[in-house]
């Protein structure tokens, strides 16, 4: 299972009583070490309106990661294009690929675009989960609903800042089809007109969809031949139906002949089990304040994270992130990752980590590289 490369996913975390400052520089601390380690990929995540997150804008902090790394794949988890024109997103990773050739993957995601058409249809030969486990044990909780978080204001105003007045977003299928033709080259508007984007068309980027269920993203990504990367770490539940949707619409292109999936997991690492258990003491709060959509919080030390009064709902809120979160020594953590990966039929691995000091962040990423090379 050591053959399978294992990628970082970073949201740029910001710890209670630290700053946006501190954040940026230590992630990009974690992205040098993570080459040195051998991790595949670096990934930022984009999120709005969240205290305690600084990933706004991918692009910005993947161009400052890239003038201090060499080798090391540098991406977006994701992009999200509901508030983006397919040209500014081809300008921007044009802009870094021109510096930084060959080193961009650009993940897309759909998220605060315009609703898909329909239900989620199951597939008739999925995989049977028995008592919330996959066939070969690993735990898929039931799949959480996010209906509360359509209605929030909070929500509401954060479409309503991203959004031009009265604007409209593409429909997500049509806008990735512009993404690809601008990068290549072809685009044609209705009446015929070119456009070519300078910088950004032949920019040597991997376009990768970012999906958390069997629905519009995994489609239009296996419709279109491209690299899915699906969502354990946000939706647990729907992973498998996520894949395998993917798998079942995919058609060969001139980027693939076969599917190639990546999945992420939430994971923290450390020498012993009661020393990983209590890093990852603030991951439930944080999340907590993440799907009640009051924003991420400053992620809270152990003792801050102690201090939280639980009520049923709250619980009822992150219990399936905290029992999918992978913690421990690094060889029960690395077997929890053997067992994600078989269970998805992964390609890659993508690692997010998060504690509240940047040197246990690190060496959870040490540990788990040094694990993963012995396997």
């Amino acid at each position: 299972m050591s053959d399978i490369p294992l990628g970082v996913l970073d949201l740029v975390p910001v710890s209670s009583g630290s700053t946006v400052a501190e954040a940026l520089r230590n992630s990009i601390d974690l992205a040098r070490r993570a080459e040195q380690l051998g991790y595949s990929r670096y990934w930022f995540a984009e999120h709005h309106l969240n205290p305690g997150v600084a990933g706004t804008s991918p692009a910005v902090v993947l161009a400052l990661t890239a003038s201090a790394t060499s080798t090391i794949r540098l991406g977006s988890g994701a992009v999200q294009l509901g508030h983006r024109t397919a040209l500014s997103t081809v300008e921007e990773f044009g802009l870094i690929d021109a510096l930084h050739p060959g080193r961009l993957d650009l993940g897309l995601g759909r998220s605060g675009g315009r609703p898909p058409g329909g239900p989620v249809e199951p597939l008739p030969d999925a995989t049977p989960v028995v008592d919330g486990r996959a066939p070969n044990g690993l735990l898929i909780p039931p799949k959480f609903s996010f209906a509360h978080l359509l209605g929030s204001p909070r929500v509401a105003l954060q479409l309503k800042l991203l959004k031009q007045p009265n604007a409209e977003s593409q429909e997500y299928g049509e806008q990735i089809d512009d993404i690809l033709a601008l990068l290549a080259g072809t685009y044609r508007s209705a009446d015929g007109i070119e456009a070519h984007v300078v910088p950004g068309e032949g920019a040597d980027v991997q376009v990768w969809i970012l999906g958390s269920s069997g629905g519009e993203s995994a489609e239009v990504a296996g419709r279109g031949g491209l690299r899915f990367a699906a969502n354990y770490h946000v939706s647990p539940g729907t992973v498998l139906e996520a894949v395998e949707a993917y798998r079942a619409a995919f058609q060969p292109s001139d980027v693939l002949d076969k599917p190639y999936v990546s999945v992420s997991a939430d994971v923290v690492v450390a020498e012993d089990d009661e020393r990983a258990r209590e890093l990852a003491a603030g991951y439930g709060p944080w999340v907590r304040s993440i799907r009640t959509a009051e924003g991420a919080i400053p992620f809270p030390t152990p003792d801050e994270a102690r201090a939280h009064v639980w009520t049923e709902v709250d619980r009822a809120l992150v219990q399936d992130r905290v029992d999918t979160q992978f913690v421990g020594t690094p060889s029960r953590v690395a077997g929890q990752l053997e067992q994600l990966g078989e269970a998805t039929g992964a390609d890659e691995l993508l690692i997010t980590t998060i504690t509240h000091d940047h040197a246990d962040r690190v060496r959870s990423y040490e540990l788990l590289a040094e694990e993963w090379r012995r396997r």
